[in-house]
């Protein structure tokens, strides 16, 4: 039975609202309830905070006074403190937390004021922090560019770490066991093409074993599981055979490894196989076999458990990313049934949510689509029963654990709508202390954003659960316009943007984003859309995209705007539309297909569908088989589906956004694109940002195109904007018309 109710956050809160809240929290969650987390679909977030919080007061007050203080302006009138070069100079990347068995705490910083570099940093148990990475000048950016997403670069020894090098791709070493690193070092040969991920070491052989992609040959990368000899850097073949390998993974006494497999067309969150093999006494991989896995089932993160067993997630029978192991060879039982996703989509390597605690015991991180964010939990093996672990974190990651002495220590990437992720740290006794811990036990070593923003400027979003087409319902988080100096005039609607994640195959976060704020606080609404075919909801709700995107993505996209503007939190006259990747695609399509919104900005967005699948790398060379049809069989499809095929349909203003270094969606689409829109005298502009790739990364390229985009719809809208002096200018074609 499910019991709907509707929140507005600029009204007031009645106490039968309250109730009906608490009623749906105890029937759905009833130990959730008495550890005070309200977190569940339909709640604005700031609601959820502890009382006498000051976010939850700022919200109480907007919601029962009058806000006739706020000065009355149009969008472009509101100023706000949220810059872009604020946002750039003072924001970084973190992720890959580890913790070292003596108690060292490491993190990979990516620094858009170093070009987007990213850096090893280590925090010591004298709690000083000091880069591991060499300065910028050295050359050293710790990044592989395997399946070009990359992830799971470095690789942890006792006093030894290594690392891809993104400039040569290369595995280099540094020893960090006496104090100051030392200069790097090089362990694998220059110029042999190869690329390396998801390594582990493997200390009694002397050699590291690791995802290997060779780009030697003419044709396609091939990808094999190999061995690293960490004394002449010779890489030898211990598994074969498939197009695509990940988490080779080693039991604790080097005796048998795990990992997983998949083949064209399929991507990492399809058909995955696991395997497991034993390691013989010269390091050769025998009596391989499968685990688990194949059709219709999707495995991810081995871990070999302490009690030999072999732990991993999987979709299996549920259709739901849960934990199971296989005890012996041949039998497999749930650790846990839960309808919420306990893994991510494997974009990139090296996800960890979760890890066997010192007593057995697991501590993962899921989420659960009828809460808001992810949650932390400790899960018994035995019983399989679930027990929250209360760390104030909303977006969570990456987890990792270690036993030092008579401590406990857990660190993790976590963050909220309203606090920037940080990479933090839990000392505690035991499990026992861990389960009765609260969120100011956990000490932050590093924060993404060391910004102060008055909450004043900060939107909270609200989850929304809509109808599409179908008699079915998607998913959107919301955020209001937010600026305590500033209110929209009386009657009037906000602007909104609409957000659309890349992937397609992914989930829009609610991790904290200074860039959502940029917008929010200058008087737009946002909606971050989880169209069907996000992850987060299960296998059937993943599955909804196949075959169907340009169809059900745009479809979900329109009726998330079309259902704000009948809310009355949307302007009809003011919707806007973005995203990057795929995200970009659903831009142009919404824009191609449908007549609901009024201007959009594509960022290295896929124009012409039959390019991606004859020009893309090759992780994603056959993404498009199960997104569209396969190629060329389906050719036609592919065409009706390309935004750039349909021209003639386009009447709204665009504006592109593109790396000229990007090997996943090439230039020449936003080129194309940019090109024919312009022929059609019709607004539009297109911004090159020179030896940018999948995504942007420098200052310089983040920083114009948030103000250009900010720029390019006041332009086109008619509200005032400008781009700040410091940056090039935004020629915008045909703007007259």
């Amino acid at each position: 039975m499910r019991i709907g109710f509707r929140l507005k956050t600029r009204s007031s809160h009645t106490a039968l609202t309250t109730v009906l809240q608490d009623l749906v929290l105890a029937a759905r969650r009833p130990e959730r309830l008495a550890q005070h987390r309200p977190a569940h679909r339909g709640t604005c977030f700031a609601r959820q905070q502890p009382p006498g919080s000051s976010l939850h007061r700022r919200h109480t007050q907007r919601a029962c006074t009058s806000l006739g203080a706020m000065k009355e302006a149009g969008v472009g009138e509101w100023q706000s403190p949220i810059t872009s070069e604020l946002i750039t100079s003072s924001t970084i990347r973190l992720a890959a937390p580890h913790i070292s068995p003596d108690g060292k705490v490491f993190w990979v910083e990516g620094r858009p004021t170093e070009g987007g570099r990213q850096v090893l940093v280590v925090r010591l148990p004298d709690g000083s922090t000091m880069d591991v990475t060499p300065a910028r000048q050295a050359g050293f950016n710790v990044r592989t560019r395997v399946h070009e997403y990359g992830g799971a670069c470095l690789i942890f020894g006792t006093d030894t770490i290594y690392f891809s090098n993104f400039k040569d791709q290369r595995i280099w070493k540094q020893d960090i066991g006496r104090g100051t690193p030392t200069p790097p070092e090089a362990v694998t040969g220059e110029g042999n093409s190869l690329r390396f991920a998801d390594g582990i070491l493997d200390a009694p052989r002397n050699r590291i074993i690791s995802v290997v992609e060779d780009h030697s040959g003419s044709g396609e990368a091939v990808n094999t599981i190999a061995a690293v000899d960490l004394d002449g850097g010779n890489v030898s073949e211990l598994v074969g055979g498939f197009d695509f390998f990940a988490a080779p993974r080693l039991s604790s006494d080097g005796a048998k490894l795990a990992w997983i497999c998949w083949n064209h067309p399929n991507m990492p969150w399809d058909d995955v196989e696991l395997w497991a093999a034993d390691v013989a006494s010269d390091g050769s991989i025998q009596g391989s076999r499968k685990v688990s896995g194949g059709k219709d089932e999707a495995v991810q993160q081995p871990l070999w458990l302490s009690d030999g067993s072999l732990a991993f997630i999987s979709d299996r029978e549920s259709g739901w990313w849960n934990l199971w192991r296989e005890t012996s060879p041949g039998h497999i039982q749930p650790v846990i049934k839960k309808d919420a996703e306990f893994g991510y989509p494997p974009w990139i390597f090296g996800y960890h949510t979760y890890a066997e605690l010192p007593d057995g015991r697991l501590l993962a991180v899921y989420n659960d689509p009828v809460e808001t964010g992810s949650s932390m939990a400790v899960i018994d093996i035995s019983s399989g029963s679930l027990t929250f672990v209360n760390n104030g974190y909303a977006s969570q990651g990456n987890l990792s654990i270690v036993q030092v002495d008579d401590k406990l220590l857990v660190g993790i990437a976590g963050g909220s709508p309203t606090k920037p992720t940080e990479i933090s740290l839990l000392e505690t006794k035991d499990v026992d202390s861990l389960l009765a811990s609260k969120p100011s036990d956990w000490t932050a070593l590093r924060r993404a954003s060391n910004v102060e923003v008055d909450e004043g400027y900060l939107s909270a979003p609200s989850s929304i659960e809509y109808p599409t087409e179908g008699g079915r319902t998607a998913f959107m988080n919301y955020y209001p316009p937010a600026n305590k100096d500033f209110q929209l005039p009386s009657g009037q609607a906000p602007p909104l943007l609409v957000k659309i994640h890349g992937g397609p195959t992914s989930q829009a976060s609610t991790a904290f984003n200074l860039l959502y704020q940029y917008w929010t606080s200058r008087g737009y609404a946002i909606a971050d859309i989880n169209y069907g075919g996000s992850t987060g909801y299960g296998r059937e709700y993943r599955n909804r995209l196949r075959s169907q995107w340009g169809v059900v993505d745009v479809d979900d996209c329109c009726n998330a705007a079309q259902y704000l503007v009948k809310e009355g939190k949307a302007d009809p006259a003011r919707l806007c539309i973005d995203g990057g990747s795929a995200g970009g695609y659903t831009t142009l399509a919404c824009l191609a297909f449908r007549k609901v919104f009024q201007a959009g900005a594509s960022l290295y967005g896929v124009a012409d569908c039959e390019l991606l699948a004859q020009e893309t790398h090759k992780f994603e060379s056959r993404y498009c088989d199960s997104l569209v049809g396969p190629y060329p069989q389906d050719k036609q499809t592919y065409i009706e589906r390309s935004p750039i095929h349909s021209l003639d349909q386009f009447d709204k203003p665009i504006i592109f956004f593109q790396g000229t270094e990007d090997q996943v969606v090439p230039p020449n689409q936003a080129e194309k694109m940019y090109d024919a829109i312009k022929a059609k005298k019709i607004a539009t502009a297109l911004v090159m940002f020179e030896g940018e790739q999948h995504g942007f990364r420098s200052a310089q390229a983040i920083r114009r195109a948030l103000d250009g985009e900010f720029f390019f719809y006041g332009s086109v809208l008619g509200f005032k904007s400008d781009m700040p002096s410091d940056l090039p200018a935004i020629d915008i074609a045909n703007i007259d018309c």
